[in-house]
């Protein structure tokens, strides 16, 4: 039988809609336009780099020129913030191009390992393609250079933080971004504000505005102030504002934001002052219920009068705050709260949530299995994250990748916190997340403080889960002698485990683990003698899965090193081991795996029905790569068969599918 091909998704769009006020910024708009209007350069694709200060307005400028654009680039307009990927200065660009990639339609499982595969992956995905690319927060022009579209028919807007070189190859413009003129800064206010007294007090409203210094951060919150106050006037406002730069020193912009926060009530004044201990920028309403820990209710009003006051702005994703803002509500949080008290327990709360989220989130997603931390007992008055449904699975993978950058942020902040328990606990259920989204920076930084949470704790089991998960994600970066000294590390951690089950497990998994590490390197005689050395431990704990597993992993050491009929053996009782005990996706993979090897052995018969079967479940289960890897075997079986109509027809599907999943060619 032969599947439908996927259907062509819908182009990406991924600006936030317009929800708050623009004004102004003709000069640069135009700039803007006419380097999208102009011929496509013969070198590369068009870039737009906007420059300027923090708060002066460029990330709301290439929103708003972007939405403007979109219809001249009918293949899409991807959006990235560089400062989401940015650890210690430092962007991760092989999780940028994941981000884009996903947003060009490829499946995770398409996504390529290697830093280099995934630059391919996204030049190929772009090439040929009409697209818009708006990057924020660039650092410097390393950053973008590898992030610009490949195709000349696309363009980059790029916000950044300072001056950025031209891009190598691109036709490029750069665009400065000025604090607003006087007269555009009133307009701004006059919006804002929205009743009779701009009208009726013009001084007051210039006045404010030249204290705003143009920045239209500090022009929305001080409009919103004005508005929150309607029955003063603007005059005896701006007054307020006058003295206390006279009486405490402090710049207008600052009184502005102190105005603000003094206007908030008790819950939202609250909820502002411990916002910055949020790791991740956006903040959902369920995070912000366990930050503040008073009820869902008390934390919605809070987030919406923080909106209303211009101190929080929100998006699809969740409420951002401003950088400048954060720095304001850190200040008056060391006001309020000088020993840090508060800080603490919303930190302590926050924590604690995600921890427990994330537990319930990875038993529904990857079921029952070895894990080590307890299940953390619900907050009072923060509920849990409902995963009800038909699919409770999928809904818990997507709320993990949804909440990745909370989680992995999570890690660091009880680390640092000095809760070792709570780092390392995190970490199981990001091995989860990990198997199915490859985020190789967060995810090697937060096994990396994982392990130094188990070390703080001088809890060996978790010193060699730790190990053995930070393993498999640097060997996949092809990190080989890194994960091996990892795994030297557990293996010798594990010598000291008692004899109980569960550490009986822990240690054949670890073998295991080194194992797999020579797989990927091709030691096959290497990788054959770990499997068997784990396998024998599962068989005397009587952990019936565990020998499956073992025996698949034999198989496939075997039928590397091109012992065919032993590979067939080992398939052949793994997959007779997986039908007995009903595990679908094991029957599926040990019967594609069996059929290979058949199909080597000249068993054609044979392996034509397994493998038929195996592309059965691929299109059931929905994935692609495995789809594709049974077609080109598929293809193989017919070159043997003398029948290179049918071989020609499978590969041809397979690269079909491999396209249209966005994976490179040689996937």
């Amino acid at each position: 039988m032969q599947a439908a091909p996927p259907p062509e998704a819908e182009p990406p769009y991924q600006l936030p809609p317009a929800i708050r006020l623009f004004v102004a910024r003709q000069a640069e708009q135009e700039r803007i336009r006419g380097a999208a209007e102009s011929r496509p350069g013969e070198r590369g694709p068009r870039v737009v780099t906007l420059v300027g200060m923090a708060g002066i307005g460029k990330t709301a400028l290439s929103f708003e020129v972007g939405r403007a654009l979109s219809d001249r680039f009918p293949d899409g307009v991807l959006y990235v913030d560089l400062d989401d990927y940015r650890r210690d200065g430092a962007v991760e660009l092989a999780d940028v191009h994941a981000e884009l990639l996903t947003g060009l339609g490829v499946a995770p499982e398409w996504l390529k390992r290697s830093p280099a595969g995934r630059q391919k992956q996204y030049w190929s995905r772009t090439n040929g393609k009409r697209l818009l690319v708006v990057i924020d927060n660039a650092g410097s022009d390393t950053e973008v250079e590898l992030l610009i579209p490949s195709s000349p028919g696309s363009m980059a807007i790029v916000a950044g933080h300072g001056a950025l070189q031209q891009p190598p190859g691109a036709d490029s413009v750069e665009v400065p971004v000025q604090p607003l003129a006087e007269e555009d800064a009133v307009r701004l206010l006059r919006r804002l504000v929205d009743d009779e007294r701009p009208a009726a007090e013009p001084e007051a409203v210039l006045e404010l505005a030249r204290g705003c210094g143009g920045l239209p951060a500090a022009l929305h919150v001080a409009g919103r102030w004005a508005h929150k106050y309607r029955r003063r006037s603007l005059s005896r406002l701006v007054a307020e504002l006058t003295a206390e730069l006279r009486e405490r020193g402090i710049p207008i912009v600052e009184a502005v934001w102190d105005a603000a926060y003094d206007g908030l009530g008790l819950e939202a004044a609250r909820l502002y002052r411990v916002l910055p201990q949020f790791p991740a920028p956006a903040v959902t309403a369920a995070a912000a219920t366990a930050l503040l820990g008073a009820g869902p209710l008390a934390a919605e009003e809070a987030l919406e009068e923080l909106e209303r006051a211009g101190l929080l702005e929100y998006r699809p994703e969740g409420f951002r705050m401003h950088d400048l803002l954060r720095g304001h509500a850190e200040r008056r949080s060391r006001q309020a709260d000088p020993e840090g008290t508060e800080r603490t327990a919303a930190r302590r709360r926050l924590v604690r949530w995600y921890r427990r989220q994330a537990a319930r989130a990875d038993l529904l997603a990857a079921g029952s299995r070895m894990t080590f931390a307890e299940l953390e007992a619900a907050l009072p008055d923060v509920p849990d994250v409902e995963f009800a449904g038909t699919n409770g699975k999928a809904a818990a993978l997507r709320w993990l990748e949804a909440h990745r950058l909370a989680l992995y942020g999570c890690v660091r902040s009880a680390y640092d916190s000095g809760w070792f328990v709570d780092a390392a606990a995190l970490c199981e259920p990001l091995w989860t997340h990990f198997l199915d989204h490859p985020h190789y920076a967060d995810v090697i930084e937060a096994f990396g403080t994982g392990i130094a949470a188990a070390d703080r704790l001088e809890d060996r089991r978790l010193m060699v889960r730790m190990r053995c998960q930070l393993a498999r994600p640097l060997w996949e970066q092809e990190l080989f002698g890194d994960a091996a000294e990892q795994l030297r590390q557990a293996m010798g951690t594990a010598d000291g485990l008692g004899d109980d089950p569960k550490d009986r497990k822990l240690k054949a998994s670890a073998v295991e683990f080194r194992g797999l590490l020579k797989l990927a390197q091709h030691d096959w005689a290497g990788a054959a003698v770990d499997f068997e050395l784990s396998r024998s431990e599962h068989q005397a704990i009587d952990n019936a899965y565990g020998v499956l597993l073992q025996t698949y992993q034999l198989g496939k050491a075997a039928l590397g090193a091109g012992d065919h009929t032993r590979a067939a053996e080992l398939f052949e009782e793994a997959h007779q081991a997986a039908r007995h005990q009903e595990r679908e996706r094991m029957i599926a993979r040990t019967g594609f795996e069996l059929g290979r090897a058949l199909r080597r052995l000249g068993r054609t018969d044979e392996a034509s029905a397994l493998m038929r079967a195996a592309l059965v479940a691929a299109r059931e289960r929905g994935s692609s790569t495995e789809e594709v890897r049974v077609l080109k075997e598929l293809a193989r079986l017919a070159d043997d068969l003398g029948d290179p109509a049918e071989a020609r027809r499978q590969r041809a599907e397979a690269r079909l599918l491999t396209e249209r999943s966005g994976g490179l060619a040689d996937s």
